[in-house]
């Protein structure tokens, strides 16, 4: 599986943005995918997760409300849909990966070995 992330930019706050992920290979519905974002100094941390079949969607505490995580599965496209963005959602983020999280471990960024390359999101005030 390899990951191809854009969709980054310069945004005020208030604005919305779209993160977009190409998953290569063939993508199949137990694959997780996750999307999880650093920021200068501080550890990366989880942000939505799904399986590409679309029926498990879980977001971070930050991400609930405001963030959506879209499956477009005849692009093989995992898409992060952020409105509201404030400007501590600065940050890289990075699109992820695996055909063997389970399920309670979705939200686990030692779960997946597949990375994207990151994409950075910069929200001014």
């Amino acid at each position: 599986v390899q990951l191809q992330a854009s969709g980054g930019g310069l945004v005020q706050a208030g604005d919305s943005l779209r993160l977009s992920c190409v998953v290569s290979g063939r993508p199949f519905g137990r694959l997780a995918v996750a999307w999880f974002r650093q920021a200068p100094g501080k550890e990366r941390e989880f942000v939505a997760a799904n399986r590409f079949s679309g029926n498990y969607a879980t977001y971070a505490e930050s991400a609930k409300g405001r963030f959506t995580i879209v499956i477009e599965n005849s692009k093989n496209t995992v898409y992060l849909q952020m409105n509201s963005l404030r400007p501590e959602d600065t940050a890289v983020y990075y699109c992820a990966a695996d055909p063997s999280v389970i399920l309670s471990n979705l939200r686990s960024r030692a779960a997946y070995h597949n990375w994207g390359q990151g994409t950075e999101v910069t929200v001014s005030s």
